[in-house]
């Protein structure tokens, strides 16, 4: 039978532990007839290493168009569409969807070698645990089934019982990676759309002998203001007796730069009964106890040993030691920690705490399986933590022990999920054996990680879909009830229910995404709403954003050769062939770096917009790295390895994520110099403690000429408080005497702190010259007359009206075609996994130093300035153009169709000079500060020497851009 037996690494002495790991033998059961015939009895016939994924090493099947993945395909497009084709032939298969395993398998695997029981073990109680198999396990010794586990998150750990005699026996284990329970088939711990479902034990694989009598587990319940740990213990006996003993308990301090006095130990007695037993104790830790935190993550360790009394009779085998009569220790590490709400926002031991988080969904590309190592998860956290976040939220699924011990460590926050996604295939609450299961794995996760600190959030998982809700609040009832060191919600993003003791929501009264293209970013935030106030006085809990950003860049070709395990990146490869059929591969890096820029800056606008809100609990991002599956989600500003791209660094990140943030609230960004620029300040800060004593400065600096300030000054000193959206202060820059156009940056710095954030604004002239030069022709079409004027050599600025420039006409099975849709923001998540919802582009790509641009200040990517020209305008399809002509403004297409596209370009026509835009740059007026500045430079461009197109195309390539009437 399956015993629940806690054998934590460092509960026994070195001699009582033996490691499985290195050479197994091994066979897949493809037909799933192992059980039937008997496949423990006999040896199996191959090899293999553990710990390991049996794809890695080679074995499975070949990837076909015709594989079952795990996980649902939204987009169709790859197994009929004619531009796929080529990679659904054998020996070219690549999949546009996620990353792709050399090998795939879903089914039995067997895996066996030989054991040897020492004879020291003899009589003692014999445990072997198997850390992160995926998925279920059946275990064998000789021939004797010992039980089943089907835990997506904890170890499976299997008694073996104190009847093995010393000597050589069969061990046998067999992993079921198919779906056992349906738990969804985009749950991230299961899913192909991330870690891959593989098949193996990724951790640990080892025996361990423990007396007969033995500590079974141990939870510790904190009490922040009596500086003591309440102690409940288990205690397993296998003897089949009575008996009676005492646990004494010792705590030390650790993870702290000054030493901490070592509690006094102390002793409990305990009893059991041929079933074991339970005991409970109020153990201080001293006046001078520490607390942990994400600032000051001092840790206890607490040893619990068992000193069994008298036997109640003498051993089963004479030769055996009197197990009973050996002290066995029990080590728990912990740390001091309250998690509770005030009002609408989270504390931590008595302090506001906003968590500033992103996903983490299982994405580890060189093993395929998330890694059970401390230091792998110490160096990932270290990462998000370098960027300023303070939050792991695990999507569908609950990590090692190791990330529990590396976030311990660290100072990190942690909200974990019970390993479903009840999407598309299942429901809950209907009876599903999903409903059981969840129930059994929540309170297998509680039981192996619930002392740690770093343990704050928990739900059942992701976005259920169905008659949910009576079943999740049943679920949230008994688990509050059950252990309170966490705080529960039903599940991230919804539903939104009582019972929640916390919401991770989109719920539009807070969070209005993808409120159109017209919009900023496409979205209205929160901190815009005026029934944000209603919201949280009606549901009087702390609100998590949820799955802010998902705003993606282009693929890191770069990063390519860095996929060196089984998962490799035949979608990447996909998007890179297509970039050179266009004749665009030399530009993939600039495609990269200006998307980005935009994404950074979507990504800053969204983190801002939370910490202006008042009242908010926090934001999770996604992603603060990559998102490899679902059509391939490139949402991060790090790559899939938790690595920089190249245009965005940790400390440039951390102006505006961190706990202690200088907010400027700008109703625009656009002004002229008659005009004064106003903004009212805030800050949000959750540090340690409030800020004393601090002085704001503020200055308007120009990026370009020199750094000194145009305007500039400070507020009173003042102390800040814990909490979002304090108010500094309003300030005012008069611009009638600043230079312009140019782009200057508004720079607010907390004096004497590391706080500094900054905001692009520009500045325009007050009267610009928009009159149509003498040698400069405007029209609107290429007409008779117009093709007139190219043929005398004449000059002329086309100016397509945004509806009239013609969409992408071939038949594109994605979007079905029609005009791309041009937006400012950039692509939401994908194409492929939102059906072609708009935009589809990643911004603008120009180059500065262009004389074209040279009286409009810019920079090579996306800024504030380019949503007044975006916005009023259409992407023209330039494939049918010479592959030499660039254009002047390039728009950066979705990477499935890398098509040329453009805002502005020139070229030769019927022996004259053409410049094209398809930016309504007259309709405004000068109401439209920057369309009207844009105008001003094209046209004082095309009037000089220096307009002088090099590359000729002819005039029906330029009809062919016009859409009729």
């Amino acid at each position: 039978m399956l015993s629940l037996v806690s054998v934590p690494a460092m509960q026994v002495a070195s001699q009582d532990v033996v490691s499985l790991a290195g050479t197994w033998r091994f066979e897949l059961d493809r037909d799933d007839r192992g059980i039937l015939e008997h496949w423990y009895r006999r040896s199996l016939s191959q090899q293999i290493a553990l710990p390991g994924v049996l794809q890695a090493q080679g074995f499975g099947d070949d990837v076909t168009p015709a594989t079952e993945w795990t996980g649902q395909v939204v987009d169709r497009s790859y197994f009929t569409a004619p531009e796929y084709e080529p990679y659904r032939r054998p020996g070219n298969i690549k999949i546009p969807f996620w990353l792709q395993p050399d090998k795939h398998y879903v089914g039995p695997a067997w895996y066996q070698r030989d054991i040897e029981i020492p004879e020291p073990w003899r009589g003692q109680q014999v445990v072997l645990t198997l850390e992160r198999p995926h998925w279920q396990t059946l275990v064998w010794i000789d021939d004797r089934i010992i039980g089943s586990n089907d835990s997506l998150s904890t170890p499976h750990v299997y008694d073996l019982g104190r009847t093995l005699e010393p000597g050589k026996h069969r061990l046998t284990v067999r992993v079921d990676n198919r779906l056992i329970v349906d738990v969804g088939v985009n749950s991230h711990s299961v899913s192909d759309h991330t870690q891959s479902n593989w098949n193996g034990v990724a951790g640990r694989i080892e025996l361990a002998a423990t007396p007969a009598v033995w500590i079974d587990d141990l939870q510790l319940y904190p009490d922040v203001d009596a500086k003591l740990v309440l102690v409940r213990g288990k205690v397993g006996n296998a003897t089949g007796r009575a008996g009676r003993g005492s646990v004494r308990l010792e705590a030390e301090g650790f993870n702290v730069a000054a030493p901490i006095a070592a509690p006094a130990p102390m002793n409990v007695d305990v009893q059991w009964n041929r079933h074991g037993g339970t005991f409970e104790a109020r153990y201080s830790l001293g006046r001078g106890a520490k607390l942990w935190d994400e600032f000051t993550p001092v840790l206890y360790r607490l040893t619990a040993t068992l000193e069994p009394g008298t036997a109640a009779s003498a051993p089963l085998d004479a030769r055996a030691p009197n197990l009973e009569a050996r002290p066995f220790p029990f080590a728990v590490t912990f740390g001091l920690r309250q998690i509770g709400v005030e009002g609408t926002q989270f504390v931590v031991n008595g302090r506001k705490t906003f968590f500033r988080g992103t996903l983490e969904s299982a994405i580890f590309p060189k093993t395929g399986h998330p890694p059970t190592d401390k230091g792998s998860w110490k160096r990932i956290i270290s990462t998000a933590k370098a960027h300023g976040l303070n939050m792991f939220r695990f999507h569908s699924w609950c990590p090692p022990a190791a990330a529990f011990e590396a976030a311990d460590e660290l100072g990190f926050y942690l909200q974990v999920e019970a390993g479903s996604w009840a999407n598309q295939s299942t429901r809950l609450g209907v009876g599903l054996p999903v409903d059981a299961w969840i129930y059994k794995e929540t309170d297998r996760i509680l039981r192996a990680y619930g002392n740690h600190p770093s343990f704050v959030l928990m739900a059942y998982g992701n976005e259920p879909e169905g008659n949910d809700e009576a079943y999740l609040a049943r679920w949230l009832t008994h688990y509050k009830a059950k252990d309170q060191r966490r705080l529960y919600t039903a599940a991230s993003g919804w539903p939104q229910i009582p019972e929640n003791e916390f919401h991770v929501t989109p719920d539009p009264r807070i969070q209005a995404w993808g409120a159109g293209l017209k919009s900023r970013v496409n979205a209205r935030p929160p901190e815009t709403r005026t029934d944000y106030r209603d919201y949280i006085r009606k549901w009087r809990v702390p609100v998590i954003s949820h799955e802010i950003g998902q705003w993606c860049a282009f693929p890191n070709f770069a990063e390519m050769p860095k996929y060196t395990g089984y998962l490799k990146p035949r979608n990447f490869e996909i998007f890179r062939e297509r970039l050179d059929e266009q004749q665009m591969g030399g530009q993939a890096r600039e495609l990269l770096l200006a998307s980005g820029k935009l994404q950074t800056l979507l990504y800053k606008e969204d983190i801002e917009s939370a910490l202006r809100t008042p009242g908010m609990g926090g934001f999770q991002l996604l992603d603060l790295h990559d998102f490899p599956g679902q059509g391939t989600a490139l949402v991060g500003v790090l790559d899939a390895f938790w690595e920089p791209k190249g245009y965005v660094t940790a400390e440039e990140y951390r102006r505006f994520c961190n706990r202690t943030v200088p907010l400027a609230r700008l109703e625009r960004r656009v002004f002229s110099n008659s005009d004064t620029l106003e903004a009212v300040l805030e800050v949000a800060h959750f540090g340690p403690a409030p800020l004393a004593d601090v002085s704001i400065t503020w200055k308007l600096v120009p990026t370009e000429g020199g750094d000194q300030p145009v305007a500039g000054g400070s507020l009173p000193p003042r102390t800040i408080p814990l909490g979002n959206a304090i108010a500094l202060g309003r300030v005012a820059a008069d611009l009638r005497q600043v230079p312009a156009p140019q782009r200057y940056k508004l720079v607010v710095a907390l004096e004497g702190t590391p706080f500094e954030n900054d905001w692009d604004v520009w500045v325009y002239p007050d009267r610009v010259d928009t009159r149509t030069p003498q040698a400069v022709t405007i029209a609107t079409d290429l007409d008779r007359a117009t093709l007139t004027t190219l043929r005398d050599g004449g000059r002329v600025l086309l100016m397509i009206p945004p509806k009239r420039v013609k969409g992408d006409d071939r038949r594109s099975a994605k979007r079905g075609g029609g005009p791309v849709a041009l937006g400012f923001s950039s692509i939401f998540w994908n194409t492929a996994w939102t059906g072609g919802q708009p935009p589809h582009t990643l911004g603008i790509l120009c180059d500065p130093e262009h004389p074209a641009l040279a009286a409009f200040p810019t920079d090579y990517h996306s800024n504030w300035q380019w949503w007044y020209l975006v916005t009023r305008a259409g992407a023209m399809l330039l494939d049918d153009l010479p592959s030499q002509l660039r254009p002047t403004v390039q728009v950066i297409d979705d990477w499935v169709t890398s098509r040329k596209l453009g805002l502005i370009f020139e070229a030769q026509v019927a022996g004259g000079r053409l410049l094209v835009t398809s930016i309504d740059l007259r309709k405004e007026g000068d109401r439209n500060l920057v369309a009207r500045q844009m105008l001003h430079s094209l046209l004082t461009y095309m009037a000089s020497n220096r307009f002088r197109p090099d590359v000729e195309i002819t005039p029906e390539q330029v009809k062919g851009l016009i859409a009729d009437p």
